[in-house]
C-alpha cells in the first residue's frame, strides 16, 4: 500500500483556482439588472403609460387648442401664455409619476420578494447593484422619455400649424429643452431607484416620491413670501422644470443652475439609499 504525503510548506493554502466565468464584473452586474428589469410585466406597461401620457395629453391639449381657434370662441384663460412648446410638454408631470413609481419598483421590489438576498450574495460588495439599477433604468427611462417628448412635439406643431402658435423644432431653445424634458424624466426615474433602495417599502417610496415633486411644490403657498421665494427655485421639481424651460422668468433658476441643483438632489438620495445598503442587512 502507498502513503501519499502533502508536500505543501507548513501553512500554506491549498490554491483555488476562480472559474473567471462567474468572476463578478460590472459588465455582468449590469446584463443582471437588464434581464431583471425587463422581466418584469410592470416595466412594459408603466413605460407605455409614460408614452401615452406625454404623446395623448400633449395632443389633447394642443386640439382643444385649435378647436378654439376655429370655432371662434373667447380663448381659455388656461391657454393665455401657452405655446406649442408648452401644450406638447403638458403631459410631463404626469409621465413623471409613471417613471418615477417604474423607478422605486426597480429598487423596492428585490425587497418585498426577498430576491434581494440573492442579489446580494451574488454581488457581495452591494454597491455596484445600486449603480448598475440606477444606471440602467435611468438610461432606459431617458431614451423614452426623449422619444415620447419629441414625438409629442411633433404632433402637436402638426396640430397647430397655422395656428398663431405654430412652432419648429428649430426654433430657438425648443431642441434644447426637448433634450432637457427627457433628461428630467430620468434623472426622476434614477430618484425613483434611489429611494426604493432608500426605503425598501414600494409604498413608501411611492409617496415620498410623489410628495417631493407634486404636493411640496403646493404647500410652499403657506410660508410667508420672503421665505417662499428664496427656497422654491431649489426644490427638485422647480429646479428640474428650469432645465427645460425655453423662458426663465424672475426668480427662477438657469438651465445650467437648475441642473446643478436637481443633481444634487440626485446625489443627496443615492448617497443616502448606498449608505443603508452598505450599512443595514437585507
Amino acid at each position: 500500500m502507498s502513503i501519499v504525503t502533502d508536500t505543501r510548506p507548513a501553512g500554506t493554502a491549498p490554491v483555488r483556482h476562480v472559474d473567471r466565468h462567474l468572476k463578478v464584473t460590472g459588465r455582468r452586474v449590469l446584463r443582471s439588472e437588464w434581464a431583471k428589469l425587463w422581466s418584469l410585466r410592470s416595466t412594459w406597461i408603466t413605460l407605455g403609460l409614460g408614452l401615452l401620457f406625454l404623446l395623448g395629453f400633449g395632443a389633447i391639449a394642443a386640439l382643444r387648442y385649435k378647436s378654439q381657434i376655429d370655432s371662434g370662441q373667447p380663448m381659455d384663460p388656461d391657454f393665455a401664455d401657452a405655446t406649442t412648446y408648452s401644450l406638447a410638454l403638458f403631459g410631463v408631470p404626469f409621465a413623471l409619476i409613471a417613471l418615477g413609481v417604474l423607478g422605486v419598483l426597480t429598487a423596492s421590489g428585490e425587497y418585498t420578494t426577498g430576491m434581494i438576498r440573492s442579489t446580494l450574495a451574488a454581488v457581495p460588495r452591494r454597491l455596484p447593484v445600486l449603480w448598475s439599477k440606477a444606471a440602467v433604468y435611468g438610461a432606459l427611462a431617458f431614451v423614452v422619455a426623449t422619444v415620447g417628448v419629441f414625438a409629442g412635439f411633433m404632433i402637436s406643431s402638426g396640430v397647430l400649424s397655422g395656428t398663431p402658435l405654430e412652432m419648429s423644432i428649430s426654433d430657438d431653445g425648443v431642441l434644447r429643452g426637448l433634450f432637457g424634458a427627457g433628461f428630467y424624466l430620468a434623472v426622476i426615474g434614477v430618484i425613483g431607484v434611489a429611494l426604493g433602495a432608500l426605503l425598501r417599502s414600494t409604498a413608501g417610496g411611492i409617496s415620498a416620491l410623489v410628495g417631493t415633486f407634486l404636493l411640496v411644490p403646493g404647500l410652499m403657498s403657506l410660508l410667508p413670501k420672503s421665505w417662499r421665494d428664496d427656497l422654491t427655485p431649489y426644490l427638485p421639481s422647480n429646479a428640474g422644470e428650469s432645465i427645460f424651460a425655453l423662458h426663465h422668468s424672475t426668480g427662477t433658476l438657469s438651465a445650467g443652475a437648475g441642473l446643478l441643483v436637481l443633481l444634487g438632489w440626485t446625489a443627496l438620495a443615492l448617497g443616502g439609499a448606498a449608505y443603508r445598503l452598505k450599512r443595514s442587512d437585507a
